[in-house]
């Protein structure tokens, strides 16, 4: 029997830090048709915008950074690419992920590319992804595959270690004016500054819970700094609202159990 991923150690680093990176999960041939299918997709189907608003941008850039600043995004590359189909699938990727859903079936909930252009590319507020994707409880890890190295200068991940503790905290959601934004954590209690951070290589995944606090700084670099968000759940863990709400996903390990009175999944399309 292969061995697993994880070492107990890094179990254990994860539930009590709320993150962990684990080098090296895709090969250098994984990785290339990854990219190459990437570039098309980009090119294709992604969207490039201003991202994420609010309040937090004035305290993040300057009135001309925040101007120039752009985020590309694309959810849901596995829909699009063999490479990505494949990727989510992967067996070391999957195998961490139930280890550390403490081997519970494991399902795939989404995947989301967030690419940060070139030297304006967008910084991220302190968050949790919950408000995103509300589920009821933790059971939900976020896997972040690095497709570049990171380091401060691109604005690598940073976590707020043991903070996943908390569960669920409330986010702004209004702008002053009570215009909807973004929702993030108050900068005025929430400091990028007190965070950990997690720079990563090409092939490295980085994974964290769904209450874990993070964020990032600005990509400052002529290059993009890619990475793709890869969410996967214990598939009893309810959803609550948000991105992928009432979509079942792949089971990528285990067998999706039966809550009582719950039907099969419809095969009819959509009217």
């Amino acid at each position: 029997m292969p061995s697993l991923p994880l070492a107990e150690s890094d179990v254990a680093f994860f539930h009590e830090n709320g993150y962990i990176r684990i080098p090296q999960v895709f090969s250098a041939d994984e990785m290339d048709a990854m990219d190459r299918e990437l570039d098309v997709l980009m090119d294709q189907w992604a969207s490039t915008s201003v991202g994420w608003t609010g309040p937090w941008r004035q305290a993040y850039m300057d009135k001309n950074t925040e101007a120039a600043s752009k985020l590309t995004a694309m959810h849901d590359l596995h829909f699009y690419s063999e490479a990505w189909c494949r990727a989510v699938i992967q067996p070391t990727l999957t195998s961490a992920a139930q280890q550390l859903l403490l081997g519970s079936p494991v399902e795939l909930h989404h995947t989301t590319l967030h690419t940060k252009p070139p030297q304006t590319g967008h910084p991220f507020p302190m968050h949790q992804d919950s408000p995103f994707y509300r589920h009821t409880d933790g059971r939900y890890v976020d896997v972040l595959v690095h497709l570049d190295d990171t380091r401060h200068e691109n604005g690598e991940i940073r976590f707020l270690p043991g903070s996943h503790k908390q569960g669920h905290i409330e986010h702004v959601l209004k702008m002053p004016n009570g215009d909807d934004c973004t929702p993030h954590l108050p900068t005025a209690d929430w400091s990028l500054e007190d965070t950990v951070p997690v720079p990563a290589k090409r092939g490295d995944v980085v994974c964290f819970s769904i209450f874990t606090v993070h964020g990032s700084y600005i990509n400052q670099t002529p290059q993009p700094r890619r990475m793709v968000r890869v969410g996967y759940r214990d598939p009893a863990n309810e959803q609550m609202f948000g991105q992928s709400h009432n979509r079942p996903g792949l089971m990528v390990r285990g067998v999706r159990p039966k809550r009582s009175g719950q039907e099969a999944f419809s095969t009819a399309g959509a009217l």
